[in-house]
């Protein structure tokens, strides 16, 4: 039995090496005349975006199965500076911003990764990814060789290279290559400063294939020497061979870097969306010219908490995005293969190596409606105030140290007056209340700034609650991105001083107490209820019928609804709820009367209110 037992270890020590040897063995991977080589064999690349900050830690591995069944053999993602240094000099890799797991179980379930980890990202994400407290440096300026914004880049790209290098595939992973900066021809175009950043990259233990990406208008200003071209949103055949040969050497590979199957939404505009037939035969002649191709987005999900992005430039207004990035992609918000997935598929078999198969398409995800909720426990926001900052003028959320979410701005006024009031430069919407009575709201993104408001007699508390809708993402605006009230108040020709501010970030709602009963008051609230599950599924929570404002469930933020439309439900993950007792709560900005929420089996995406 001894000798047996020595038997049995020996070879389970000789298995575990085996299997490290084959979780370890490297690969090379280059650039053909034409196409990619990976250990020397030509590679299509046909790849999907998906993000990981977008998805639930516990669905990533559906959503790669999903890819797999598709026809995708690799994964696209950005790395989201924002995320993962979310407060100067503090770090964070863990739960759902664990990329490096990300891209590990990505090579379990067979998929390579295309990796993005440059400081901008763009993305439809808040400030294009960049962390809001570049904003309180003085001087600093992103995108750019000033010194304080290379600094902090360095810092965060090193932390990245700590997670991240070591998964290239010319180290024993599946990393096969990595973008330097992300479309920067359309902001610029100072070589110097991209060379600035490949030499960073490689500082940081990226030693492997290094691209750029940039759509055709603008390649040559963001394409670096030396480097692959990526092409974003041409998928002309010639056009696309013509573009690259022309700024690499008259070489391939030919690589579109973003293909968009379809767009994103922003709050009060409809849903957009793009049958698959506009697209299949294109992705067909794509792939039957050999070319390689990342869709942008394979799959979308969903852009939780206060971390969407918004437009704007001089002829647009403001347009913040919803938080549904359903994308009219592939494959849906809640990772369930669409039509078009299905006619894309179909083209993918087409163009497969011979004798390689796909897996079969996995059934939808199951899904539940809840019986209506009462939320029978509430708090008045102006009741759960945090500790007041005291200035002479107002102070910007960054003044604060304050990233996402609200900001209350209370002055006292003498009354008995009627006059203008104006803010300058709200960013970005504000609800205006006189004595804890709603005054009216001012909207950034309809150009509102002022309105006339009545005092009554005596000392009158003026508030002023501002939400941040979301940093821009893009175009030259990226360096006017403080939030709050960021200039001044006036009431007629007054400037108003004396303010007290209170930060409202909702970063941890647990930490509210709430208090059984329902309050009559048109000041926010929010409430709090609970519901039983035999079993848990995906959901939808309908907020058709309230206002605006955030949900959480089970401590989860799930994101913004806004009446407006067009997104009417917010997504539910199965994976975020329980067996048994689930608790959601709701902020509500506007129609605090509200107490009942619906859950509904079906999303309702495309619905403005007329």
């Amino acid at each position: 039995m001894k000798h047996f037992k020595i038997l049995i270890l020996s070879v389970l020590l000789l298995s575990g090496l085996t299997l490290k040897a084959q979780t370890t063995t490297k690969h090379t991977f280059a650039l053909g005349d034409s196409t990619f080589l990976l250990d020397g064999k030509p590679l299509q690349i046909i790849s999907g975006e998906m993000h990981y900050t977008r998805v639930p830690r516990e669905a990533w591995r559906q959503r790669m199965k999903m890819a797999k069944a598709m026809g995708l053999n690799t994964i696209g993602t950005y790395v989201f500076w924002n995320v993962h240094e979310p407060q100067k000099g503090h770090y964070d890799f863990t739960g759902n911003n664990d990329i490096a797991a990300f891209v590990k179980i990505a090579q379990e379930e067979g998929l390579w990764v295309i990796l993005r980890p440059s400081p901008y990202v763009c993305a439809e994400w808040e400030f294009g990814g960049y962390p809001y407290w570049l904003e309180k440096e003085k001087g600093l300026v992103v995108r750019s060789k000033e010194p304080q914004y290379l600094a902090a880049y360095k810092k965060y790209l090193m932390q990245v290279g700590k997670q991240l290098a070591p998964l290239q595939v010319n180290h024993g992973g599946n990393v096969l290559m990595v973008q330097v900066e992300n479309e920067y021809g359309s902001y610029s175009n100072d070589k110097d400063y991209l060379d600035i950043n490949r030499k960073m990259f490689i500082e940081a233990g990226f030693d492997g294939l290094l691209y750029t990406c940039d759509p055709e208008a603008a390649i040559k200003d963001g394409h670096l020497p030396g480097l692959l071209p990526g092409i974003n949103g041409i998928d002309n055949v010639d056009k696309v061979k013509k573009l690259i040969k022309e700024n690499h050497q008259g070489k391939g590979p030919f690589f579109i870097a973003e293909w968009y199957p379809a767009w994103f939404d922003w709050w009060g505009t409809k849903h957009h969306t793009v049958p698959a037939e506009k697209y299949v035969s294109k992705l067909d002649s794509v792939l039957a010219a050999g070319i390689s191709i990342n869709m942008y987005m394979f799959h979308g999900g969903t852009t939780r908490a206060f971390m969407n992005g918004a437009n704007y430039n001089d002829t647009n207004p403001y347009e913040p995005q919803i938080s549904s990035y359903d994308y009219d992609a592939p494959l849906d918000e809640a990772g369930n293969a669409t039509d078009k997935f299905m006619k894309f598929r179909e083209v993918i078999k087409k163009h497969l190596p011979e004798g390689q198969t796909l897996p079969e398409v996995p059934a939808a995800k199951p899904v539940i409606d809840i019986p209506a909720i009462e939320l029978n426990q509430s708090v008045n926001l102006f009741n759960i105030l945090p500790a007041a900052k005291i200035n002479s003028t107002p102070l910007t959320f960054e003044d604060l140290n304050q990233a996402y979410g609200f900001v209350l701005y209370r002055t006292t006024l003498n009354g008995a007056k009627s006059a203008i009031l104006k803010i300058q430069d709200l960013r970005d919407y504000g609800i205006i209340y006189i004595n804890g009575k709603k005054a009216g709201i001012l909207d950034r993104r309809l150009n509102q700034d002022s309105l006339m408001v009545t005092l009554p007699k005596g000392k009158v508390t003026l508030d002023i609650l501002v939400e941040n809708l979301g940093r821009i993402n893009f175009g030259p605006y990226l360096l006017k991105n403080t939030k709050g009230i960021t200039d001044k108040v006036t009431l007629g020709q007054t400037e108003l001083k004396n303010w007290q501010m209170y930060s409202l970030p909702f970063d941890d709602i647990n930490k509210v107490v709430f208090k059984g009963g329902k309050i009559l008051s048109a000041t926010p609230q929010l409430k709090k209820g609970s519901f039983n599950l035999s079993k848990v599924a995906d959901t939808y929570f309908d907020m058709s019928k309230w206002g605006k404002g955030t949900v959480w469930v089970n401590g989860h933020n799930l994101g913004r609804y806004w009446n407006v439309g067009p997104q009417q439900t917010l997504y539910v993950p199965a994976e975020w709820l329980i067996k048994g007792h689930n608790e959601v709560v709701v902020l509500e900005l506007i129609k605090t009367e509200q107490s009942t929420l619906n859950a509904v089996k079906i999303p309702v995406l495309n619905a403005i209110p007329q």
